[in-house]
């Protein structure tokens, strides 16, 4: 399926923007911008079933398929959060991008924790302003807003689509090209001891300090920072 693309900058080099569950392209509204400016033409999709993209049967490695089909191959830069980090690692292969940076991504789906199994992924789809506000404390209201918009455009069914993934081990056996992974603090997807695999297996892995799982958007300094020597 090819995918809704954003496009920022007109940079020579490339950037990839790979977004997470619920979101869009609209959650790079922070980030984007900043690697426009430092001369990336930077390219974030919409996953399937998510913003303007279509919709249609969802699995892991569809999304990787839509990727692979939709984004240039050997970009400079390839960022993806959460869902988008397990698309990158399944599509890694094909996007071929000089480096890879993986946002606490969604590599052991262990089921609910604290509340936040897929069921309860999909259920979020009608949360209130309140509600996101309440979990999200750090945010800034734009990013409060940009969530209530892209939950809307949102079918939460690519949430329930990863229910037969809970509790498989889905780290990847070593990176495809210079990887980092950046985890939020305490990351609910990568426990320490998993850190430590990665970090065997050669990634680099670094922690952003207090951030919450969409680091970008609670720490956005914290993130561009823990990006120094990636992009």
């Amino acid at each position: 399926m090819q995918l809704h693309t954003h496009t920022w900058g007109e940079g020579d080099r490339v950037a990839l923007l790979i977004h997470g569950i619920m979101a869009d392209h609209r959650t790079w509204r922070r980030v984007a911008p900043a690697l426009a400016e430092r001369g990336y033409r930077v390219i974030a999709v919409d996953l399937r079933g998510h913003g303007a993209s279509g919709r249609g049967a969802y699995a892991p490695e569809l999304f990787a398929d839509d990727v692979a089909e939709t984004l240039p191959a050997g970009a400079e830069l390839a960022i993806g959060h959460s869902l988008g980090g397990l698309t990158l690692a399944l599509a890694v292969d094909r996007l071929k991008p000089r480096r890879a940076v993986f946002s606490d991504p969604a590599w052991h789906l262990a089921g609910p924790v604290e509340g936040m199994g897929p069921e309860m992924f999909a259920e979020f789809k009608t949360a209130p302003k309140e509600q996101v506000q309440a979990m999200n404390p750090r945010w800034e209201e734009a990013d409060v807003d940009v969530e209530l918009a892209t939950l809307a455009a949102w079918d939460e069914a690519t949430a329930l689509s990863l229910t037969p993934l809970l509790g498989a081990d889905l780290l990847p056996a070593a990176p495809v090209v210079p990887s980092l992974v950046q985890l939020a603090d305490p990351s609910f997807l990568i426990s320490p001891e998993r850190a430590e695999i990665l970090k065997s297996r050669g990634f680099e892995v670094r922690s952003v300090a207090g951030a919450g799982h969409t680091i970008h958007r609670d720490d956005f300094d914290g993130f561009m920072a823990s990006l120094e020597g990636w992009i």
